[in-house]
């Protein structure tokens, strides 16, 4: 295998990182804008007044796909650096499966982060109470991606 197909496949690595953390992350936030608007609907069927806050919960799973790029940007950086050195060989089996694994755990990371977010917007329109709960909750999903994120970035 050529130096050039062996970077371009390691650069596919880089695109799947991206791409799998956007796919968990449009996931993550339909699932909560969803479980969001139907608290307010709830709240203004009421006549309560419906809780802006909750565009947190919206708002949380989309830090995934910024994990993304950032491996992607670190892959893509690596890889240009050993060609421009005249490198002869490229890792690219561990960059293909680290943006493709890596992306996967990003993807579900943000995925049930929306279904806590979910709960959180629904018990919160209900119970006007335990915000700092549920926003801890969805940070200990969070965690998830991070630890991913950091853990490629150093065997890198």
């Amino acid at each position: 295998m050529d130096i050039e197909l062996m970077a371009a496949t390691g650069k596919a690595g880089a695109a799947a990182v991206l791409g799998l953390a956007a796919v968990g992350s449009a996931i993550g936030t339909g699932t909560a804008g969803m479980a969001a608007v139907g608290a307010w609907k709830k709240c203004y069927a009421q006549s309560k007044a419906a809780p802006f806050i909750l565009i947190t919960f919206i708002g949380a799973p989309l830090s995934q796909t910024i994990y993304g790029m950032i491996l992607m940007l670190q892959i893509n950086g690596a890889i240009d650096a050993m060609v421009a050195d005249g490198a002869t060989f490229i890792a690219w089996p561990m960059m293909l499966s680290a943006g493709f694994f890596g992306g996967l755990g990003m993807a579900a990371s943000a995925a049930f982060q929306g279904k806590a977010g979910a709960a959180g917007a629904d018990a919160l329109s209900e119970t006007g109470q335990g915000f700092g709960n549920y926003l801890m909750t969805i940070g200990i999903v969070e965690t998830v991606a991070l630890f991913v994120l950091v853990f490629l970035l150093i065997l890198m």
